[in-house]
């Protein structure tokens, strides 16, 4: 065999400082081993003694030849005293360590070159020897090592790792990191991740507390619990990074302008957040885009790649082994009982959380089918927040995250779901369908961090022997999971595509010019400057130029319909489009939410006959209460303070008006444009209008069927929109429908009984009518204020 070239070298010979080394060779090949032999021969210093030492097999996937652990071991007992100092042979593609994006050839023919196989081992050696480097990990003594793993040991006497499995391990790991300085820290992934979890004393013992809860042999639940977490678990790999990030950007760019608006030095601030503590990342759910996007910013600003939580309706061929390589861990839809399943996904959070690896999943659920955020699901946040109260991390940061778009190409789906349309089933030819659907522009895509959230802020850790109240628990975690939802609105922008079909949606009554469309807009967009709300450039429409092109950009997407031929051109949304076009209005709908129920309230006030002041706060609670499954409201106090604030922004002197006459409080009403309620709150409050007037005329005997109750809903709301007993098509929508449901649930409306629940469901019903009487007075308001009269 010919003679191998020299691999260049990076990392010098050790400073022992008079102590014997050994080195620990971490070889996968004979081509590695003699690559690190010849390293050792060019930088040895003269007549400088050392020892070679293999690694076990299990540190590498190829391992050359069958070092035992109790090779290992004995080998070590003989090295008291010395210098360890762990070496690998790193492999680099064709553009060396910093080269991100792999080739199709490297794709169809060779693999990855950066885990080369050992004839293409060879072949790189021979030929292109700068694409190997030896690295060397940090060295240690036996001495430092044994301390460290006594301390180990005294933290947890049960391990069953003994010191040599430990030091296998310290030196396989630091083997990780020095090539991690090589190759970035996008690259920062978990190595030996169910030897290492499933090794754990924690581990090891909880399952045999489960075995003996369950009456089962702890065999066979560790079976189990092995079997569980190769289902769920990430199986990074480095190549299928590099190659998922360069197909997003491929992918993304076919529908969405190449740049992703998003601050970069906001991004490396939580980069180093990172460093110190476990970060988990949420973000809003609008698009199937939303994961790709946050991936690809990671990775193109160096951070490393997030554990992301997946239904497992994902896990479908191909789509399911690669991005399970590229992150995502599955999760089964339902696993209640399954008591060695939960345990296992307890156990998988606790050691990405203990590593510093970051976490992320959409605490939605789904995607939002109407533009508002979805009602919060708390399983994987309890998971968190159990694990951190468990010591499992000093602290976890929740890193709430907007992903908005001036378009989606979901949008007309989501209006047909709306409809009653059956939810279509992910899999091979509906993500080829996805993906035929980025053909056409859909403007741009907006990422934006909001205020992080410490949990050690948040939640005492448990006490020994004391896990505290459940239910004071669940209510942390609820607080915590709404506090995220409100700081993901905080930082939604405000675009134009959203502000445009606001104004359209809010005057139905006819088609606009795009001129009338600008003199709309502008009253929203001096309140928007007047709040320092966030938006995804500055407005301007004191010229139409930013009107225009938002509205060409929804005619060319059949949002907006054109009626050109005439005087003038104008622009509508037709009933069949509706839908979609509130999508885009609902995005930015949390921004005015309080106003329009501070207006509700008013008109309860003025309507009162007496203690006007108690009578606006009485009814702001009982809207809050009437909405809570809508929106993320703050906390009652700081609820109350916005009211305060909205008024005051209205009228300085509000309090005055509040305790006055009829008159007063109706001018205090007339002040607070722009007026919400008739485009915040009407769809809403209609949707709930049906829902109520359906549940009362049922037999009150019998519990309903909420699956076959939405569907009598639809019915009812379609005749109500044809009778015009309700003005929005949005009133007709199972997505209103499901939460005004989960209310009427709530209030114990959906079980049958005696004669009170009829009384009960007459009374919801006649307290929706009046919230419609009212939405109808101000729209009123409205059209008094545009014709001048108000």
């Amino acid at each position: 065999m010919a003679e191998l070239r020299a691999v260049r070298d990076e990392d010098p010979w050790p400073s022992s400082a008079g102590e014997p080394i050994v080195f620990l060779l971490d070889a996968s090949s004979p081509v590695e081993r003699r690559l690190l032999t010849e390293w050792l021969q060019r930088n040895r210093p003269d007549g400088t003694p050392y020892r070679l030492v293999d690694l076990p097999t299990r540190s590498r996937r190829l391992a050359m030849r069958p070092a035992s652990e109790t090779d290992f071991r004995a080998e070590l007992e003989s090295a008291a005293g010395a210098l360890l100092v762990p070496l690998r042979v790193a492999w680099f593609g064709p553009g060396g360590p910093r080269r991100r994006t792999p080739r199709l050839l490297d794709l169809i023919a060779l693999g990855d070159a950066r885990d080369p196989s050992r004839i293409r081992q060879e072949w790189i050696a021979r030929f292109r020897p700068d694409r190997a480097r030896v690295v060397r990990g940090d060295a240690a003594t036996v001495d430092e090592l044994r301390s460290r793993w006594v301390a180990a040991r005294a933290r947890a006497p049960e391990d069953p790792h003994g010191f040599a499995d430990y030091v296998a391990l310290q030196a396989s790991l630091a083997l990780e990191r020095a090539e991690r300085r090589i190759r970035g820290n996008r690259y920062k992934v978990p190595r030996f991740l169910a030897e290492d979890l499933t090794g754990r004393s924690s581990f090891r013992l909880g399952v045999l507390r489960l075995a003996d809860e369950l009456g089962e042999d702890p065999e066979d639940v560790f079976a189990r619990t092995e079997q569980y977490l190769d289902e769920i678990a990430a199986t990074h790999s480095t190549y299928v990074i590099d190659l998922i990030a360069a197909l997003i950007r491929v992918l993304y760019t076919q529908g969405y302008h190449r740049r992703i608006d998003y601050d970069r030095e906001e991004l490396q601030r939580l980069a180093e957040l990172g460093q110190q503590h476990s970060l988990v990342f949420l973000p809003s759910h609008k698009s199937q885009l939303d994961h790709l996007v946050l991936m690809y910013l990671l990775y193109e600003n160096g951070l490393p790649p997030n554990h992301t939580a997946g239904g497992i309706n994902m896990n479908f061929f191909p789509v399911g082994p690669l991005i399970r390589r590229a992150g995502v861990f599955f999760i089964r839809r339902s696993f209640k009982d399954n008591e060695p399943y939960k345990f296992t996904l307890k156990q998988y959070l606790d050691y990405l959380l203990s590593k510093r690896f970051p976490l992320e999943w959409f605490m939605e659920g789904g995607r939002s089918r109407s533009g508002k955020l979805r009602e919060p699901r708390y399983g994987m946040m309890a998971y968190v927040a159990d694990s951190y109260r468990r010591g499992s991390a000093e602290d976890a940061v929740l890193l709430p995250v907007s992903i908005a778009y001036d378009q989606i190409q979901d949008v007309g789906d989501y209006a047909a779901e709306q409809r009653g349309a059956r939810k279509q089933k992910e899999s091979f030819a509906w993500m080829v369908r996805a993906i035929r659907s980025l053909r056409r522009r859909y403007g741009r895509i907006y990422v934006r961090f909001g205020e992080p959230i410490h949990l050690s802020d948040r939640l005492s850790p448990y006490e020994p022997g004391d896990h505290g109240d459940p239910d004071d628990h669940a209510l942390e975690v609820q607080k915590l999971a709404f506090e995220v939802g409100t700081r993901i609105n905080r930082v939604t922008p405000i675009t134009p595509i959203s502000l445009v079909t606001l104004a359209l949606l809010g005057n139905r009554e006819r088609a606009l010019t795009v001129a009338e469309t600008c003199e709309v807009v502008a009253e929203f967009v001096d309140d928007v400057r007047r709040r320092g709300l966030p938006t995804t450039e500055p407005l301007h429409y004191d010229t139409p130029e930013q009107v225009q092109d938002a509205l060409d950009a929804l005619v060319e997407h059949g949002v907006v319909t054109r009626h050109e031929g005439g005087t003038q051109t104008v622009y509508e949304i037709t009933h069949e489009q509706h839908l979609a076009a509130a999508y885009y209005r609902n995005t930015i709908i949390h921004f005015f939410t309080t106003g329009a129920i501070a207006e509700l309230a008013l008109i309860a006030a003025a309507d009162a006959p007496a203690d006007r002041e108690v009578v606006f706060w009485e009814e702001i609670a009982a809207l809050r209460d009437l909405l809570k499954f809508e929106f993320y409201f703050s906390e009652r106090a700081e609820f109350r303070a916005e009211v305060e604030a909205e008024l005051a922004d209205a009228d300085p002197d509000w309090r005055t008006a509040l305790a006055g006459s009829r008159e007063d409080v109706l001018t205090l009403l007339r002040s607070t444009r722009p007026y919400a309620a008739h485009w915040v709150l009407r769809p809403i409050v209609e949707a709930y209008h049906v829902v109520a007037d359906a549940l009362a005329a049922r037999d009150h005997r019998f519990d309903v069927d909420r699956k076959a109750f939405v569907d009598e809903c639809l019915a009812l709301g379609r005749q109500y929109l044809a009778q015009r007993r309700i003005r929005s098509p949005e009133g007709v929508s199972s997505v209103l429908y499901d939460t005004a449901i989960k209310l009427a649930a709530n209030r114990g409306l959906l079980d049958g009984g005696d004669v009170g629940i009829l009384e009960a469901r007459g009374a919801w019903a006649a307290e929706v009518a009046e919230l419609v009487r009212r939405i109808d007075a101000v729209s009123a308001l409205v059209r008094a204020h545009r014709t001048g009269m108000g």
